[in-house]
Order: structure tokens, then C-alpha cells, then sequence
């Protein structure tokens, strides 16, 4: 029996590889070959593992049979009904003997089956993907339930290059930033190391390829280019990626541990052609975040439509949401943003919400959808939402993490005042997380770290009046001033940090003492020098609240309420 009995070599083209082209991608080192009666013309649709609960489903499968002793008589079985189901190829573990089983050989001869054999030194599972990937690169069009490279996943197909190549692969785009790289135990080389650790190739060698001409060479080649191994660089290939006659980026390939093998660039050139698709599907994925970003941006600025959100979010235009404002503590730049924004919408995603995180100066925005309907119920999971991030954000950038949560709106419409409060609750727990003040407590007596504006309404009442203030200079001839006019001639900061503490802790001398560090005989000598030097009556409650909005006011001058 002759497996694809009724297909030809036009009918081979049409459905996928043979079994011939598929080996010549993957190469020597993965599959030993074995008896092949009818030559390796068969036509090769996918991989399976061998299950005998499921018999007769093997058409066009390289089969793996997988626990099958190669020497004894259950191999025999085996490739007999392979060869009944029209199986493409059977492969089996590594012969101990190092001599193939007549027996098998024999079977294998009347069925018409090839057979093939693993090789000691590769496991089932990467030869699984091997196989996979090879059938991706000869083109078989992906089955979502077996493929290895779904569409986009640049990381799984510069894994798989990297298998079939045997060096270590990096996808770049036509700026030479870093899009994805393959995952090798080896050390290749420091330009590698540093290429990944900044996602892009570094300056100075960008520099000196683009003065050599190289980038004229790569971008106007349609072959596969080699670059010799020099110093303690290894060789390396590299083939521009085209989508037509638009260049799309570029995949190189260092050698990993010694030269890369003859057939390398042969695979090369075939995993060009397929990478094409995925960096398209790659940037196409990249525009639609960028317009969801965009969408929500402007409604929660105040100038969109909240029907334009919705329909390319999937998020009801009508249903409960509402907005998290949030801030790291950190700098947050660049790959650090990219790294914020990525912990938000995954952590969300988890309770089975639907987010979409804009990122801002210094943090970002989080607009949830999918809330309870219940209005209660929404509050409560926005409260535990909130509780669970600062945490989780404070762990990677540092314990200033802080959460203002807003308003939980009824609609997408009302984004924009959810946004609003979210923002008031974020300064508010940014002020009050100043080192020198009574920082705001939580039910632990911690620093209070996630809010909501209700929970933080004297403060946010407080930023108000301020605003209305003029500042942040205090107005002449009062005591603020003449404290302010003494510190910058011979205080040194001294009096203005001094009466901060002891109005913030009510005037009272112990308190205030161990928060500026000092004895509280010395604090109450600093009072006395501070009554003389402003002639501030610490007695009156006008001086005491005027001399607290001017020191707020100073506060706002001097960057420390952020």
C-alpha cells in the first residue's frame, strides 16, 4: 500500500511539501533517515504523536511513534497500519544497536512506508517543534491547534528558525530595533548580548555598517548574506524581509558554539519568505493598538466619541467602567513605560476585565470596562483592582507606587469625570506621601497608597484653595517671608523646615523633634530664634493657618508636591 497513493507531483505542490523538501529544510542532525521504498516523494500535511485509541487519522502525518521500541514487533504494527492510513512517514526513537531492524526494514518495504529515525542527542519535544516549524517554513499554511508559529508571534518564529538554522536568530525591523529573538543557552557574543539588552542594535555599529555600505547591500539583495566570523564576533547571516517591494525588516543568525551548518542559509531564505506574513500580521497588530490608544485618549481627554472607543475596544459603549490613574514613583521612560503599561492591561485582564492602558507623563491611565452591573459590586472590585496593582507595581518599581481609582461611570461618556477624579485622588496621595508631613495611614498603618477622591476629599479640597491662591512666593513683610528672607541669608533652609514640622505635628515638641532628628531642648531653641527672627504668633489660629497655606504654597515652588 502506497501512502497518498492518488497524489501527484502537481497535487504536491497544491496540498504541501514532500517529505523530501521538508527534510532538506530541516537539515542533518534531527532525523536519521530509513528505509524509503517509494522514495520521499510523499506529500507531508502535519505531525502527529502516535495514540492507537485513535487509529485512522494519520493521512498525509509524518507519524512519531513515541514509546515504540523500533526492535520489536509493535514497530512492525505500526508502520503496517501507517501505511494502511496513508501516513507520510513513520519515525522512530534511536536504534541502540546502530543497525537498522530487518524486520522492520522489511515491513517497511511491503507497506511502501519511509521510516525515519530520532537521533539520540534530540528529544521528542524539539523535534515535535522542529518538524512543525520546518512544515511552517516549506509553507503549509498553520493549523491553529498544532502550529508552532502562530500568526505574529515573532519570538515563536525566531525560535523556530533557530532550531532548523542551528544558531542563535534575531528579528529586526529596517531602524535595526529589536522585534524578537531566539532563546539559546549559549553565549554568542557581547554585540548580541548588548543588541538584546537594549532592543536595538547599538549606535556605533549601526554607524559603521551604514558608512560600509552594508544596509544598501541588504536592502537591495533578495539572497541570504554572509558575514565571516572576525575577532570574537561569530559568522553570521542575515536576509532582508519583503512584503512585496516594501522592505519589512531583516532576520540574522549568529553561530552559537561553532560554524552554522551548509544547509543554513538555504533555510534562511525559506524563513524570509514566511516571516514576510508574520511582521505584517506584527504590524497591523502594532496600528490597532495605537488606534485603540488614540481612541481612548481623546474620550478620556474629553474630545471623543465614546462610539468610536467602543467599537474598537469590543468594550460596551453603555455598561459600568471606570478609570485608574496610575503612578510608579520611579522615572518611568521609554522600556520601563512599555513595561508599566504591559503589567496593567495583563493583571487586569486576569480578573476578566477589559483594559486599555494609556500611557502619560510620568505613569499611565487605566480605563477598565467590563465592570459589575451592580454599582456596589463595580466600587468593591475597583477597591480590590486597586489594591492588588499598587502592590504589584510597587514590587517592580519601587514602594512610591501610587493609585488614584475614579468614579465608577455608567457609561463610556462619562470616562471623562471618572479620569478627573482619578487624577484628584492621585496628586492627593502624592502629597501626602511627603516624607516630612503625617503621611495619610491605611487600615495597617501604612502609607496610604490607593484611593478613591472620597477617601482623600480634605486634601483634594485643600489643592483647590491653593490653586485659587496666588504663589508660591509668600506675600512681603509676613512672618513665611521674613523666615524665607532669613534662611536664604544665613538659615540655610533651617527655620522654614523647622516651623513645617512643628505646625504639621500640631506643636507638639516631641513629635516634632524625631522628625527633624533633633533634642527637644534644641527644637524648643529653634522656636524661640523662629518666634524672634518672623514674629509669628504661634498662639494665633490666623497666623498658624496663613503660615500653613504659605508653606504649601512654597511646597508647590519648590517641586515637592508632585
Amino acid at each position: 500500500m502506497v501512502p497518498n497513493e492518488g497524489a501527484g507531483q502537481g497535487d504536491a505542490a497544491a496540498a504541501g511539501p514532500t517529505l523530501e523538501q521538508l527534510l532538506a529544510v530541516m537539515g542533518a542532525g534531527v532525523l536519521e533517515p530509513g528505509p524509503a521504498p517509494r522514495g520521499p516523494g510523499a506529500v507531508v500535511e502535519g505531525v502527529m504523536v502516535l495514540d492507537p485509541l485513535e487509529p485512522g487519522r494519520s493521512r498525509g502525518q509524518v507519524l512519531l511513534a513515541v514509546g515504540v521500541d523500533p526492535q520489536s514487533a509493535a514497530a512492525v504494527d505500526v508502520v503496517r497500519q501507517a501505511a494502511g492510513e496513508g501516513a507520510a512517514a513513520v519515525v522512530f526513537g534511536p536504534v541502540r544497536t546502530g543497525r537498522h531492524p530487518d524486520a522492520l526494514r522489511a515491513a517497511a518495504e511491503e507497506a511502501g512506508t519511509a521510516v525515519l529515525f530520532r537521533t539520540a542527542w534530540c528529544g521528542w519535544t524539539e523535534l515535535v517543534g522542529a518538524l512543525r516549524a520546518g512544515l511552517v517554513l516549506s509553507g503549509v499554511p498553520a493549523d491553529p491547534a498544532v502550529a508552532a508559529v502562530t500568526p505574529g508571534d515573532l519570538n515563536g518564529l525566531a525560535d523556530a528558525v533557530a532550531v532548523l538554522v542551528g544558531g542563535a536568530v534575531t528579528i529586526e525591523d529596517v531602524e535595526s530595533r529589536v522585534l524578537a529573538y531566539s532563546s539559546t543557552k549559549e553565549d554568542v557574543d557581547e554585540l548580541r548580548r548588548l543588541t538584546i539588552l537594549g532592543r536595538r542594535v547599538p549606535e556605533w555599529r549601526v554607524a559603521a555598517m551604514r558608512e560600509a555600505g552594508f544596509f544598501r547591500a541588504l536592502w537591495g539583495s533578495g539572497d541570504v548574506i554572509h558575514r565571516p566570523a572576525h575577532g570574537e564576533n561569530p559568522e553570521r547571516l542575515v536576509v532582508a524581509v519583503r512584503a512585496g517591494g516594501e522592505i519589512l525588516g531583516s532576520i540574522w543568525v549568529a553561530a552559537a558554539g561553532g560554524e552554522l551548518p551548509p544547509h543554513a542559509a538555504d533555510t534562511l531564505r525559506s524563513a524570509a519568505r514566511v516571516a514576510a506574513a508574520h511582521l505584517l500580521h506584527h504590524r497591523s497588530h502594532r496600528t490597532h493598538a495605537r488606534l485603540v490608544e488614540d481612541a481612548a485618549r481623546a474620550l478620556l481627554d474629553g474630545r471623543g466619541s465614546a462610539d468610536v472607543l467602543a467599537e474598537r475596544t469590543g468594550i460596551p459603549a453603555h455598561g459600568p467602567c471606570a478609570v485608574l490613574a496610575v503612578r510608579p514613583g520611579a522615572s518611568c521612560t521609554g522600556e520601563r513605560t512599555a513595561r508599566l503599561c504591559a503589567l496593567l492591561a495583563v493583571r487586569c485582564g486576569a480578573d476578566g476585565l477589559m483594559p486599555v492602558v494609556v500611557p502619560v507623563d510620568r505613569g499611565a491611565l487605566v480605563l477598565v470596562g467590563g465592570l459589575p452591573q451592580d454599582r456596589r459590586r463595580a466600587v468593591e472590585q475597583m477597591a480590590r483592582l486597586g489594591k492588588s496593582l499598587v502592590r504589584q507595581v510597587a514590587d517592580v518599581f519601587g514602594p512610591e507606587a501610587r493609585i488614584g481609582l475614579g468614579t465608577v461611570a455608567e457609561a463610556l461618556a462619562g470616562l471623562p469625570e471618572s479620569r478627573r477624579s482619578a487624577d484628584l485622588a492621585l496628586k492627593a496621595l502624592l502629597t501626602m506621601g511627603r516624607a516630612d508631613t503625617t503621611a495619610a495611614k491605611g487600615d495597617a498603618g501604612e502609607p496610604l497608597t490607593v484611593a478613591f477622591a472620597s477617601e482623600v476629599a480634605e486634601t483634594i479640597a485643600l489643592h483647590q484653595m491653593l490653586d485659587a491662591l496666588p504663589g508660591p512666593e509668600p506675600a512681603p513683610e509676613t512672618p513665611v517671608a521674613r523666615l524665607v528672607a532669613y534662611d536664604a541669608g544665613q538659615g540655610g533652609g533651617t527655620m522654614v523646615r523647622t516651623l513645617r514640622a512643628y505646625l504639621d505635628h500640631f506643636g507638639h515638641v516631641p513629635d516634632t523633634a524625631r522628625a527633624l532628628g533633633v533634642h527637644a531642648n534644641s527644637l524648643r531653641h529653634r522656636i524661640t530664634r523662629l518666634t524672634e527672627v518672623s514674629g509669628l504668633d504661634l498662639g494665633s489660629p490666623d497666623a498658624r493657618l496663613l503660615a500653613q497655606l504659605q508653606l504649601r504654597l512654597l511646597d508647590r515652588g519648590d517641586g515637592r508636591e508632585a
